[in-house]
């Protein structure tokens, strides 16, 4: 069982009786209190949706939910439900738009990497790889020579994702984007 410490955004934990996704954690360190460092959760329940906010002191042991990662790709859009293939076996999960919109801004047809998180054989929430590439769709022309300055611009991905970006990359290009903090970290191999 892990501290709240040692936790990550997108661990399932059991809290109050129910299996809880952490989707954002906040840290704060409290001024003139003895102890650690509080750190505040944004949880969903897996099953019925409801948002859950709660803090935890750093020593607090949290339990793991028991849960199961395949991998998956995109597939297709049914309406609200996003559908993804497993890459053995070939089935299908469907997810709710509104449980991974996040993630969604970094997955498009040739996402590669993807994993449905699964809990008691129903998919609840996705695991996406640690960088994906996506394509520059909208951004201020480039500058000729700007590639040793440090300054950057703001791109529209093809995904409607908005990063910051070196002054030389252009309209049309591919570039690499950190999924954890949504940073460019390079161009793309394409």
């Amino acid at each position: 069982m892990p501290k709240a410490s040692e936790v990550k955004k997108n661990t399932a934990i059991e809290h109050n009786g129910s299996v809880v996704m952490i989707k954002d954690i906040s840290r704060s360190v409290p001024q003139g209190r003895a102890g650690g460092s509080l750190y505040r959760m944004r949880m969903y329940d897996v099953v019925t949706g409801a948002k859950i906010d709660e803090t935890f002191k750093d020593v607090d042991m949290l339990k793991l939910a028991d849960l199961t990662r395949r991998d998956a790709m995109f597939s297709y859009i049914d309406g609200d439900e996003y559908v993804f293939m497993d890459n053995e076996d070939y089935t299908p999960y469907n997810l709710h738009k509104d449980s991974i919109a996040d993630e969604l801004l970094f997955i498009n047809e040739e996402t590669l990497g993807i994993q449905v998180i699964m809990i008691d054989g129903n998919a609840v929430a996705l695991e996406l790889p640690s960088s994906v590439e996506l394509e520059v769709v909208e951004t201020d022309p480039s500058i000729k020579g700007a590639s040793a300055t440090s300054r950057t611009k703001p791109a529209v991905l093809s995904t409607g994702l908005t990063v910051q970006v070196p002054e030389h990359i252009s309209t049309g290009d591919t570039i690499k984007v950190n999924t954890a903090e949504s940073k460019f970290m390079g161009r793309g191999d394409k």
